[in-house]
């Protein structure tokens, strides 16, 4: 089984400052660092970053060639890297990511990055349905509060909510450390 590890929209937007700054991005990055470092290590062949360009201004962020839509710093991908820009939160929508995953015989998928409740739950869910063994690193992601009918939903409770949700019946869901000491 070839599993690739997929690092969705880590981006300077989402960070302190950032035009949709994130809850707790710092600590989601360093996990992310941490599992593309094991990646270098042991599967470097198989690492796709993946960045959100703005179709459309009115998104409000990533907009095309700002500082703001730069992949952030702790995850930059090196030239060997496979890189897959999309405008849509399903990193698998009208680009070659499947395609590309597909030529390199991959059947089985890590996924981490941001926002939970937006790219990460759509990416995970076209991956499943896909037919990729998919594995969401939780830890490894952020979110942001939410709103609905003058409600407000904690970062916390969206992320928790995401990942139960995708957790009890599509996906693997794990942390960086079991990932790391499991060793895929």
């Amino acid at each position: 089984m070839s599993t690739a590890l997929i690092i969705v929209d880590i981006q300077n937007d989402y960070f302190a400052n950032g035009a949709m700054e994130l809850s707790n991005p710092d600590k989601a990055a360093a996990n992310a660092a941490k599992v593309l470092e094991w990646f270098r290590q042991n599967n470097k062949d198989n690492i796709f970053h993946v960045q959100h360009i703005a179709g459309s201004p009115e998104l409000g962020f990533f907009l095309p060639d700002t500082e703001g839509a730069e992949i952030h710093e702790t995850v930059l991908p090196l030239e060997n890297e496979n890189l897959i820009v999309k405008n849509f939160p399903n990193s698998f929508l009208k680009t070659d990511l499947e395609s590309q995953l597909r030529e390199k015989g991959v059947t089985k998928v890590i996924v981490i990055g941001m926002m939970t409740h937006m790219c990460i739950d759509a990416t995970v869910r076209a991956a499943v349905d896909l037919g990729f063994d998919t594995t969401l690193i939780e830890d490894a992601c952020a979110t942001r509060d939410l709103a609905y009918q003058g409600n407000v939903v904690p970062a916390a409770q969206v992320h928790n909510a995401f990942v139960s949700a995708l957790g009890s019946m599509y996906c693997a869901v794990t942390t960086t450390e079991d990932f790391l000491q499991q060793g895929n």
